[in-house]
């Protein structure tokens, strides 16, 4: 029985702090706000219990008393509880309270601080809260105040008078209050003031005024919460060293088809550059019967070639090697061929430098490949997808080799609802739709029919080589963007470009 309050920061999955992180992977039962990244979730044990409880202006899933409730009722359970909450618990976050109610139950708890909005927006905005030349100290207050009230929580003549750099959490409601309420107390209306909308997020978003403009320029540029505001002489460094609003994928929404387990490289890639990525797999990757594996490989020393068409066969195979109590020596009497420099990747972390690696990640470049390498005559294992293309073994069988196709794993439609894409498509969230393989375009296209999909006709669809692009266009869409190399990573900088120039 224990319980963790867990501060995730404010957005950007990499503020979580690795304290963090361990204790959400460590809990029976996680509790989240609306402000909790659900990416964060990702960290947690897949049989983990998750509850939300997030609260929006105006929405409360449940109110603080219950969310106390439920805190101890979990933890009397005897399990370990994480409490995740945005930013740090302790600032502006209600932890506190939460902290008090297990304490008062004697239920063991640890408060793990997470980065605060307050400082982590203005930072990414390009606004350090002190500078040794414009503020030696920081106010943080909440912006959260009831402006019918009879007297205020705050000395606004205090912190008018003040050479700090003031940071409001929660303030963009009251923003005109606010702004009026330094300005009679003495502050200068001309005074810098910044608005940073989802700050570290893809939808981040900044506004730079002045503290009597600020409210109309908010109110016109639609700036709702969450927002923190940012008042003093700092915010004059937005310009200089705004760093980053420069990323060039910032806002654009990407949806990913590809299978959950193989997205990471190509989310992690678009998101570096800024982008907002949706996870919508159309295929998953199965496992097909290990006993064939088996049997091959007992006898792969007749094999001359073994010729590895993805990752995913390597993976495969080598699993089932590493199930029987062999390794890479096995292949000893083979040449190896690799499909690319991600199928190369996978057998160099298991200790094969492939022979040939095609130019072109094509089949039809394999084989020539091959061929020229005096295939004829010769011995070929294919490990591979049960519903590849042919092109590859029926050139080489062409070229006088004999071919041997092992399955070792099958593509499967992913029956995932598509109302989350599709509200997403309908507010115009979606810039770009990715493809790395003919499967996820026909797959996608069995969730979304052509018809719907034209109805977004600024959607950019990316395919990762011609292949693919040639299934798109069997469903009447032209590849916008397509990499002259057919990597992950190639696809990402052809997006970028696609996007820089447009």
């Amino acid at each position: 029985m224990k319980a963790y309050l867990i501060g995730a920061g404010p957005g950007d999955p990499g503020l979580l702090t690795i304290k963090g992180r361990a204790a959400l992977a460590a809990a029976d039962v996680v509790i989240y706000d609306h402000l909790a990244n659900e990416a964060f979730l990702e960290a947690a044990r897949p049989d983990a219990e998750r509850i939300y409880v997030g609260k929006t202006e105006g929405v409360h899933t449940l109110p603080q008393s219950e969310i106390n409730r439920l805190l101890l009722e979990k933890a009397r359970e005897g399990k370990v509880v994480a409490r995740l909450k945005g930013g740090d618990p302790y600032v502006f976050g209600r932890g506190g309270e939460e902290a008090e109610a297990l304490a008062a139950a004697g239920i063991p708890f640890e408060e793990i601080p997470g980065v605060t909005s307050a400082i982590a927006a203005p930072a990414y905005a390009g606004i350090p809260v002190t500078h040794r030349g414009l503020s030696s100290s920081v106010c943080f207050i909440t912006g959260h105040e009831d402006p019918s009230k009879p007297e205020s929580v705050h000395n606004w003549d205090a912190l008018a008078r003040s050479a700090s750099t003031l940071v409001f959490v929660m303030g963009v409601k009251n923003l005109p209050m606010i702004s009026k309420k330094l300005i009679d107390a003495g502050m200068r209306p001309d005074m810098p003031a910044a608005l940073i909308r989802w700050g570290t997020t893809a939808l981040h978003a900044s506004l730079v005024s002045t503290l009597d403009a600020l409210p109309e320029e908010a109110r016109a540029r639609n700036m709702t919460p969450p927002c923190v505001l940012v008042v003093g002489e700092v915010v004059r460094l937005h310009d200089s060293l705004n760093w980053f609003e420069k990323k060039p994928l910032l806002g654009k929404g990407v949806v990913v088809t590809r299978a959950r387990e193989q997205a990471g490289e190509l989310r992690s890639r678009l998101e570096a550059l800024g982008a907002r990525v949706f996870e919508f797999p159309t295929i998953a990757v199965t496992a097909l019967s290990d006993e064939p594996v088996r049997e091959t490989a007992l006898r792969l020393s007749r094999y001359d070639w073994v010729v590895f068409t993805s990752a995913n066969g390597v993976e495969r195979f080598f699993s089932v090697l590493t199930a029987m109590g062999r390794d890479a020596r096995i292949f000893a009497q083979c040449r190896i061929a690799a499909m690319g420099p991600g199928t190369a990747q996978a057998l160099g972390a298991r200790g094969i430098l492939p022979d040939f690696v095609p130019k072109r990640f094509v089949a039809e470049s394999m084989a020539e490949g091959l061929v020229a390498r005096g295939i004829c005559g010769l011995n070929v294992l294919i490990p591979r997808a049960r519903n590849a293309r042919e092109a590859l073994p029926e050139a080489l069988v062409a070229a006088g080799a004999s071919v041997t196709v092992l399955p070792v794993y099958e593509t499967m439609p992913v029956c995932q609802s598509k109302d989350a894409i599709m509200r997403h498509l309908e507010a115009g969230d979606i810039h770009c739709i990715t493809f790395a393989s003919s499967s996820t375009v026909r797959n996608f296209f069995e969730r979304i029919a052509p018809e719907t999909m034209r109805a977004f006709a600024t959607v950019r669809f990316a395919c990762i080589g011609p292949v693919t692009r040639a299934t798109l266009e069997e469903f009447g869409f032209p590849a916008n963007i397509e990499p002259q190399e057919y990597t992950i990573p190639a696809l990402v900088e052809a997006i970028e470009l696609s996007f820089k120039n447009s």
